[in-house]
């Protein structure tokens, strides 16, 4: 799909702020329950440079765009230290949802932002109100997406952990034990099984529907704020 100058413009800071949202979040959830790791470090900043991670948020999701593969990436992940949380086990599935909780209250302030912008200001605003409507729009779909994506229940998702805080202690020590090849997983699942068993489309049948369920309902957001429901 060929994407026009504005929605180019429109898409780099919309993305910037999700991710950088979604890893703050986890590193200040830490630091609330016990772990001033990520504090320490500097990485409670909303600079979007100190969370790039030079393979995974330039050169993967660039080769992947050149050889017209499914794209995706990564930012640095904020540092956590499990044992110094206060109750390590509850308190890491916590903090694993907070990125992903995080992606979700912006998408719904987004939505009632783009609401207001539908209801107060007029459809024939011009180039500001379209590239004001178009960056509202991109940041509610990446902040879905991140959020969803990052929940499934797969090393080094944020999914993981949580699945991991509910299992018994055993069964999650042995759960544990994929997480030093979830870069191998990932792929594995992303790239290497679409290709082999394209017929089985998992992207589209395990992802697409429920980010377009969500998408209905912080656009039915919107429409109530601007007015136009029901």
């Amino acid at each position: 799909m060929e994407l026009t100058a504005l929605q180019m413009a429109a898409i780099p800071l919309p993305l910037i702020l999700a991710i950088v949202f979604h890893e703050v979040s986890h590193g200040a959830v830490a630091r609330l329950l016990g772990d001033p790791t990520a504090h320490a470090a500097g990485r409670l900043t909303l600079n979007p440079l100190r969370h790039v991670d030079p393979v995974g948020t330039l050169l993967v999701p660039g080769f992947l765009a050149l050889v017209h593969a499914p794209v995706f990436g990564w930012a640095r992940p904020v540092p956590v230290n499990k044992r110094r949380l206060n109750h390590p086990r509850r308190d890491m599935m916590l903090v694993a949802a907070a990125g992903p909780g995080s992606n979700l209250v912006l998408a719904a302030l987004s939505a009632v932002l783009f609401g207001l912008l539908a209801r107060f200001l007029p459809e024939e605003g011009g180039g500001v109100s379209e590239f004001a409507a178009l960056s509202l729009t991109l940041f509610i779909q990446f902040n879905v997406f991140l959020a969803l994506f990052n929940l499934l229940p797969v090393p080094p998702f944020d999914g993981s952990h949580i699945v991991e805080g509910l299992l018994p202690p055993p069964a999650a020590r042995v759960y544990a034990r994929a997480r030093p090849f979830s870069l191998g997983l990932m792929f594995l699942i992303l790239l290497g099984v679409p290709y082999v068993f394209p017929d089985w489309n998992i992207v589209e049948r395990v992802v697409v529907p429920p980010f377009l369920w969500v998408m209905e309902q912080f656009f039915a957001l919107a429409q109530a704020v601007a007015g136009l429901s029901g």
